[in-house]
């Protein structure tokens, strides 16, 4: 289990409508259907997809969290937003300044910009769902405190 303690450093909520891709949903359920914002993470396909009133609003590969270090499945809402923060947990090694667009929605868990790495679409984080930068400041722009987050 990945377990991060944030400093928090700047808490920044603000909302920008984004451009709507043609593109396929991956969850095919009741909650792409609904009215709103929310965020699914497929782990199998690793992939994210941002949702706005049934339509898919950004989408972007991920890095997920390695077999020894996993990211938890499950409904969560994002509960705190920074803008950058450090990161520190599960082994001595691991000490991440200036994690920047970090949104937690589960006790260490988040989704966040990934400066020290461009493995995207590949498992490789601690736990968190990595992005490529200039995703995560667009998606943070994008959703808000309480936003939902589809973790499968």
């Amino acid at each position: 289990m990945a377990l991060f303690l944030a400093m928090a450093s700047l808490f920044i909520q603000i909302e920008v409508a984004g451009a709507a891709p043609n593109i396929e949903p991956i969850l095919k359920t009741s909650v792409g259907a609904t009215a709103g914002r929310w965020i699914e993470v497929s782990l199998a396909r690793q992939r994210l997809n941002a949702w706005e009133n049934g339509k898919i609003v950004l989408t972007s590969p991920v890095s997920s969290g390695k077999a020894r270090t996993p990211t938890v499945r499950g409904t969560y809402r994002i509960y705190v937003k920074l803008a950058s923060t450090l990161m520190r947990g599960c082994c001595p090694a691991y000490d991440t300044p200036n994690v920047p667009w970090t949104m937690y929605f589960y006790s260490g868990y988040g989704i966040h910009g990934a400066y020290w790495h461009n493995s995207f679409g590949i498992p490789v984080s601690h736990g968190c769902v990595n992005l490529p930068v200039a995703t995560a400041r667009r998606l943070f722009n994008w959703a808000s405190v309480g936003t939902k987050v589809v973790i499968y």
